[in-house]
């Protein structure tokens, strides 16, 4: 999303948390304004606006595996904290959209009841995919996925189940759900609470939610809470989990200015959730044992070595010997185990040492483990010296990757290609489309463009759209396009 966005949204925190508000009860009249909020961990509680936090309750990732903590670089809270989230992945994490306009680098923390303590696995954002539908909060659409640089440890079947359009009937007014974060408990924040809450709240009627913003909008939003906002999310919570009958239907998305009136919870269980599920791909069997590689890049100068760790996970079975191997390799380097052999769950320390004449590039380094059961595979960047991509590595690029479309219309977007040798053709294909897409021009060189163009199916809902180059050699290289139809 643009500056002008962002600032526009701070504008209106600021202006909106100028007003007056009167300290009181849980129980007191709501101070009237329009204006509403995205509770990031930047926005302040107006004074008096909660004498006593949120009304939640103490949690613990031992018993919601999947609750996240969203960070940024030059955050006003403890470790950056500004937003909550879920893990569904094992390198995917749901989150608000509206949390990537905050300004720094990006991370995720995992695996700690209150962010203030030490341990916890910290990872980088590396990949921020919005919904393609989404403006502002208080618009719809409010859901993101990030991806990391190495897998999350998150223990075998802890990932969140997140609902889709076939979960029919989870945002029906009268259900209990509870939503999980690290929000502030205080004004000014002071002194900083960042331990992991559980609110519990009833879903209400949209038609209630009224007098702020255009309202809620029942096909994209779930209103719960209470008018008068006695429990509510507050900043910080934005883009963790609304749970219902232990799926996550919703997403903390907004609320009003003053925090005095219900919570509002981006809805999955509809398009939106179709869209997460394409977006997190297929999420590996807890059947088997898995591996990890903690930090999944590493940097190293010819003639030098570089350490990082394997991590494991037991998968049914409980714990079996793994034989660790690498591949992938520069050349001349050497990869070392120690130990060679772990059982799963355990951890080895894998060291490579590159030689003097390696090539400075971008190596993908895969690392396997052969086990009584089954084999496990995970992968680790290895940059040699300065990096970059090898000459000839053939790459499409999108831009954009994703468009919406109504039946009758046409998108288009440019695709670019690099690397290669001699003629690149260019393909795409997909499942519903009512013709293929066609290319201007189809056949280009390394470097050059073309323009994509498809003609929507005549249904509603998302299409991924796989586009393939194919140079003289008959290397090939993909990338997915994402049509919305409404």
């Amino acid at each position: 999303m643009q500056r002008k966005r962002i600032l526009g949204l701070l504008a209106l925190g600021v202006t909106a948390l100028s007003i007056p508000v009167t300290a009181g009860t849980a129980g007191a009249a709501p101070q009237p304004t329009t204006s509403a909020i995205a509770p990031t961990g930047d926005v302040r509680i107006p004074d008096g606006a909660h004498a006593q936090g949120i009304g939640g309750a103490p949690a613990s990732v031992k018993d919601y595996p999947f609750a996240i903590a969203a960070l940024r670089e030059g955050g006003s809270r403890p470790k950056g904290q500004s937003c909550s989230g879920s893990v569904v992945a094992p390198r995917k994490v749901m989150v608000a959209a509206h949390c990537k306009e905050l300004a720094g680098e990006k991370s995720v923390l995992y695996g700690l009841d209150d962010l203030k303590s030490t341990g916890g696995t910290q990872l980088k954002a590396v990949d921020y995919q919005l919904h393609p539908k989404f403006t502002q909060p208080w618009n719809g659409y409010d859901v993101a996925i990030i991806t990391t640089d190495a897998d999350i440890p998150v223990p075998a079947g802890g990932y969140a189940k997140v609902a889709t359009s076939a979960d029919t009937g989870l945002e029906t007014p009268g259900k209990d759900g509870f939503s999980l974060g690290y929000g502030k408990k205080t004004q000014n924040d002071s002194p900083a609470d960042v331990t992991l809450q559980k609110l519990t709240l009833p879903i209400v009627d949209a038609n209630q939610c009224t007098g702020v913003e255009n309202g809620v909008d029942p096909a994209t939003m779930i209103c719960a809470g209470y008018s008068d906002g006695r429990k509510t999310v507050l900043p910080g919570d934005s883009g963790g989990p609304f749970v219902v009958n232990g799926v996550v239907v919703g997403i903390t998305s907004w609320s009003r200015s003053d925090f005095k009136w219900y919570s509002v919870y981006s809805r999955l269980n509809n398009e939106m959730g179709d869209w997460v599920k394409q977006q997190i791909g297929e999420v590996p069997s807890t059947d088997k044992f898995t591996l990890a590689a903690a930090p999944g890049s590493a940097k190293v100068d010819p003639g030098k070595y570089v350490s990082t760790s394997i991590t494991s996970k037991p998968g049914k079975n409980g714990a079996e010997d793994v034989a660790l191997t690498a591949s992938g390799l520069p050349d001349g380097a050497k990869a070392t185990f120690q130990p060679s052999t772990i059982k799963s769950g355990d951890t080895a320390k894998l060291t490579i040492e590159t030689a003097a004449g390696t090539p400075e590039r971008d190596y993908t380094i895969t690392v396997s483990g052969k086990g009584n059961t089954d084999t496990a595979t995970t992968t680790l960047t290895l940059t040699v010296g300065k990096g970059g991509s090898e000459p000839g590595d053939l790459k499409v690029t999108l831009n954009p990757a994703s468009g919406t479309a109504r039946p009758g219309s046409m998108v288009s977007t440019k695709v670019s290609v690099t690397g290669g040798s001699g003629s690149i053709t260019l393909s795409a294909s997909g499942s519903g489309l009512p013709f293929a897409p066609f290319f201007t021009p189809q056949t280009i060189s390394s470097g050059g463009t073309s323009t994509m163009q498809v003609f929507p199916p005549f249904q509603a809902g998302t299409y991924p759209i796989t586009v393939t180059a194919k140079d003289g050699s008959g290397k090939t290289s993909t990338a997915t396009y994402t049509l919305t139809v409404q």
